[in-house]
């Protein structure tokens, strides 16, 4: 049971606001999955992530895609082609740990980190993706297997926000990420997605960055870094710590999140901030 305390928005997560946070849908024509004339609405090929060839480049071909090897050694355009994506199924990481659960804005740290997940899982259920939760807090994490649609995204939206009251009546300790990364292998076949949604320090701890650079391996894996006001815009006053026994005076200064980013693209993940007016 959820202390009555923090039974106020932002700082407990609901279900209903994770599926207000719905797109509405699209109107107007589908358009064509091809800028080449005659093209069908029909699943895009060749965004997988295995080569299938290096071939002369024709028009109407993605520039992003040129070989400059092979252009260099022909002194003609070449593109590669990728094979189709193995298997379209997106597993959102909800990090729920102790040192999420704070935030000096309107909302938590962790909650701003559902809601930004629950809009990537809403956007891949649009375009026909499987998705998958797992929550993690200070205990057991929450799973929830791979599923389609409207209902798949109601079910993950429920266990999300009961993950989240569960981490809030948690006694804390100290948890790292490496067995749920290494637990999140199994639930996302390689050519999926993994979105983790955690702190700058979420990261830190013993086999984390081991256990990060296996998960990307064949999988496209991103992180979102959850930034906090007193991060992106600190107070300019002076700020006492204080132990009970001795106090310390000091001034936040903003956090260069760019070393970060840096160090998890070398594991093979792709990485982005999210500021706090992102999420509200």
């Amino acid at each position: 049971m959820v202390a009555a305390a923090l039974d106020h928005p932002g700082l407990r997560l609901t279900a209903a606001e994770l599926i207000a946070l719905r797109p509405p849908p699209r109107a107007g024509r589908h358009r064509p999955a091809s800028r080449r004339p005659g093209a069908v609405p029909a699943r895009v090929a060749g965004q997988g992530m295995d080569l299938r060839e290096i071939r002369a480049f024709a028009e109407g071909d993605d520039l992003r895609r040129i070989d400059p090897g092979a252009t260099a050694r022909t002194g003609q355009l070449h593109v590669r082609s990728f094979h189709e994506d193995r298997d379209d199924t997106t597993l959102l990481i909800a990090d729920f740990r102790h040192a999420m659960l704070w935030g000096t804005g309107s909302a938590l740290r962790s909650v701003r980190a559902a809601r930004w997940l629950a809009r990537i899982g809403w956007q891949a259920v649009a375009r026909g993706a499987s998705v998958a939760l797992m929550a993690v807090g200070d205990g057991v994490p929450a799973l929830l297997g791979a599923g389609t649609g409207a209902a798949q995204m109601q079910a993950l939206a429920s266990l999300m926000a009961r993950a989240h009251d569960a981490a809030l009546d948690l006694c804390p300790h100290r948890a790292d990420l490496a067995p749920a990364l290494a637990q999140a292998r199994r639930m996302v076949p390689p050519g999926g997605q993994v979105h983790l949604a955690t702190g700058p320090d979420g990261l830190a701890g013993a086999g984390a960055d081991a256990a990060l650079s296996r998960l990307a391996r064949g999988r496209r894996m991103r992180v979102h870094l959850i930034l906090d006001p007193a991060e992106t815009v600190p107070p300019d006053t002076a700020l006492s710590v204080s132990n009970g026994h001795a106090t310390r005076h000091g001034r936040l200064s903003s956090l260069d999140p760019l070393p970060l980013i840096a160090h998890l693209r070398g594991l093979g993940a792709e990485a982005e901030t999210v500021m706090p007016d992102d999420t509200g």
